[in-house]
């Protein structure tokens, strides 16, 4: 169901997460900072993580097909990689959402905090939240 993301997947990534280039994409392959899910081999989606601080992981990235939303699998996908965190040794996880969309709610409900936003320029709030493993 779950399995990190190789070099054979960039292409339905690339063509899907229009906010990241190759190069950086291929990047955070080789350090195993994408993964992938999947249900009979089917591709539903991916989530894709960086260090903040160099010491924090932030999920800047969870994105799952529009057919498979709405069955707990973005909260499986959430649970998933926040037992890979604690597996690798962190305490605190981290991500942000934009004020206006519903995911702060999801995150709400999954035990993040908001810790704090930023206004970037000519675009929404964007709200910063923190969750203790």
């Amino acid at each position: 169901m779950f399995r990190y993301a190789t070099p054979d997947d960039i292409d339905i990534l690339t063509a899907n997460d229009k906010n990241i280039d190759k190069a950086e994409m291929l990047n955070l392959i080789g350090l195993k900072r994408v993964y992938i899910m999947e249900e009979d081999n089917e591709f539903i989606g991916w989530l894709r993580y960086n260090l903040f601080w160099d010491n924090t992981p932030f999920m800047n990235m969870i994105h799952l097909k529009d057919e498979n939303r709405g069955k707990g699998n973005g909260r499986k996908f959430v649970e998933f990689w926040e037992d890979e965190m604690r597996r690798l040794g962190y305490k605190t996880v981290m991500t942000s959402t934009a004020s206006d969309e519903f995911a702060q709610h999801f995150y709400i409900k999954l035990g993040y905090s908001t810790i704090g936003g930023f206004l970037p320029s000519g675009d929404k709030f964007e709200v910063i939240l923190s969750k203790k493993l």
